[in-house]
C-alpha cells in the first residue's frame, strides 16, 4: 500500500488528485471544530460523551463533530441512511427498480431521490437533537447551556445543522470526483481516525504524566489493534473461487470461448453494511425515549439502558442476532443467483458437473448461503469482541476504534488503494507496480 502511495505521487495528475483530496477533507475537519452560533459548546460535549448510544455514535463517527456542537455535526450519516434506504426500495419498489436499470439515466434519478432523501434525514436529526438537548439544557438567567432563548435557539440549531450536513454531502461528491476514491467514505474514514487519535492522545498524556500502567495498557492495545486489523484484513479478501467452464463457439471463421475463470463469492460481501442495521435498530429506542423523557429520572429510561442499552449481555445477544438476520437479508439483495446462472447459459458457460439453468442457480445460492453464515459469524465477532476486548485492556481506550469503526478504516483504506493501482495501470508507466 505505502510503495503504491509513494509511487502514485510521482505522477503529476494522480498527486493533484491526493493534494486536492487533502485540501477538501481539511476544510471538512476546519467545519467539525467551528461551533454553531448560540450553543454552549462545553455543555453540548458534557451530554454527547455521556451518551453511550445513537448520539455517542454519531460523535464517534463524525470524528468529534457532534461532541463540538460544530456546523458540521451531523456530517455525512443523514446521506449514509438515505442510500441503505433508497437501495432497500430499489428492491421493494418495481419503478426503482427499473430505473436502476436504465443505465446512467436512471442512476441520476435514483441519485436525486437520494438527495431529497438525505435533507429529510437531516431534517429529522436535526430536530431530535434539538429536542433532546432542550430537554437537559435549560435557559436561566445565567446563561446556562443556551445563550438566547430556546426556541430562536432551536431554530438557529435546526438550520445550521441542515445546511452543515448538506455541504458535508457536497464535499463528499467533490472529492469523488476530483479525487481518487469514494468521498463519503473519505470523510468517514477521517472522522473515525480523528476520534481514535484523540483518545490515544489523551493516554500519551497521561504517559508523559508518569502514568507507567498507561503505558502498559497502551502498548496491549496497539497489539490487539494490529491483531484485529489483520484478521479484517485476512477476512476481507477471503472468497470462494466457484468455476465455471466456457464451451467453444465458431462464429464464421473464428472461434471463441473454451477458457475457465471463476466466480468469487466473498465470506464477507456484505461489509459493515449488517452492523450498521443491527446497531442503529437498537440504539433508535433510545433515541426516541431521550428526546421525550427526562433520562435523569424516567425509571424506564433507566431500565432499558441497563439491561438493554449498549454494553449489557442482553444488547450483545441481539447484536449477534441481529447482524445474521441482515447478513442474509443484504445478501439477499446484493446476490441474484438467478441472474447470474441465466448469464453463464447464455454466454455458453456452466459449472463442471452442475447442469445449467435452475440446477446452477440452486448450487449457487446453496454456497452463498454457508459463506453468508461464516460472514456473520465474523462480524458478530468484531462487533461484539474488539469492545469487550478494549473495554478489558483500559477502559479510556474504548472509544478510540468501534466495531464499525474497524470495519470501515480497512475497507476504506483497502479501496483506496486499489483505486491508486487502478489510476498507475492506466498510466501504464513502466516499472510502477514493479
Amino acid at each position: 500500500m505505502f510503495k503504491n502511495f509513494i509511487n502514485a505521487l510521482k505522477v503529476k495528475e494522480i498527486r493533484n488528485k491526493i493534494l486536492l483530496t487533502i485540501l477538501l477533507v481539511v476544510i471538512y475537519r476546519l467545519g467539525c471544530w467551528i461551533p454553531v452560533p448560540g450553543v454552549n459548546a462545553s455543555a453540548f460535549a458534557a451530554q454527547v460523551d455521556g451518551d453511550q448510544g445513537f448520539l455517542g455514535l454519531l460523535s464517534s463517527v463524525s470524528g468529534g463533530a457532534l461532541a463540538n456542537g460544530s456546523i458540521l455535526a451531523l456530517g455525512i450519516s443523514p446521506y449514509i441512511s438515505a442510500s441503505i434506504i433508497i437501495q432497500l426500495l430499489t428492491i421493494a419498489i418495481p419503478s426503482l427498480e427499473r430505473l436502476s436499470r436504465m443505465g446512467d439515466e436512471g442512476k441520476k434519478r435514483i441519485a436525486a431521490y437520494t438527495k431529497i432523501a438525505a435533507l429529510v434525514l437531516a431534517v429529522a436529526q436535526a430536530i431530535a437533537i434539538v429536542i433532546s438537548f432542550e430537554g437537559v439544557l435549560k435557559v436561566s438567567d445565567l446563561g446556562s447551556g443556551f445563550s438566547i432563548p430556546a426556541w430562536m435557539v432551536g431554530i438557529i440549531v435546526t438550520l445550521v445543522l441542515i445546511a452543515g450536513s448538506m455541504f458535508t454531502y457536497w464535499l463528499g461528491e467533490k472529492i469523488t470526483e476530483l479525487g481518487i476514491t469514494n468521498g463519503q467514505s473519505i470523510l468517514i474514514f477521517v472522522g473515525i481516525l480523528s476520534t481514535a487519535a484523540t483518545s490515544l492522545l489523551n493516554n500519551f498524556t497521561l504517559i508523559f504524566a508518569g502514568d507507567l500502567a498507561s503505558l502498559g495498557e497502551l502498548a496491549l492495545f496497539i497489539v490487539a489493534l494490529f491483531l484485529i486489523f489483520g484478521f479484517i484484513v485476512w477476512i476481507d479478501g477471503s472468497e470462494r473461487k466457484v468455476p465455471v467452464q466456457y464451451a467453444k463457439q465458431i462464429k464464421g471463421r473464428k472461434m471463441y470461448g473454451g477458457q475457465s475463470t471463476y466466480i468469487p463469492i466473498r465470506v464477507n460481501s456484505t461489509g459493515v453494511m449488517p452492523i450498521i442495521f443491527a446497531m442503529s435498530l437498537l440504539s433508535f429506542p433510545q433515541l426516541i425515549l431521550s428526546i421525550f423523557v427526562d433520562t435523569s429520572t424516567n425509571k424506564f429510561y433507566l431500565w432499558y439502558s441497563e439491561w438493554v442499552g449498549t454494553g449489557s449481555w442482553i444488547y450483545i445477544i441481539l447484536v449477534g442476532l441481529l447482524i445474521t438476520f441482515f447478513a442474509y437479508f443484504w445478501t439477499q439483495v446484493t446476490f441474484n443467483p438467478e441472474d447470474i446462472s441465466k448469464n453463464i447459459q447464455q454466454n455458453g458457460g456452466f459449472i463442471p458437473g452442475i447442469r445449467p439453468g435452475l440446477p446452477t442457480a440452486d448450487y449457487l445460492k446453496k454456497i452463498s448461503h454457508r459463506i453468508t453464515l461464516f460472514g456473520a459469524l465474523f462480524l458478530s465477532i468484531i462487533a461484539i469482541v474488539p469492545s469487550i476486548l478494549f473495554k478489558f485492556i483500559s477502559g479510556s481506550l474504548v472509544g478510540a476504534f468501534s466495531a464499525t469503526g474497524l470495519l470501515i478504516v480497512v475497507s476504506v483504506a483497502l479501496e483506496f488503494d486499489k483505486s491508486l493501482e487502478a489510476q498507475m495501470l492506466m498510466k501504464s508507466y513502466k516499472g510502477f507496480l514493479k
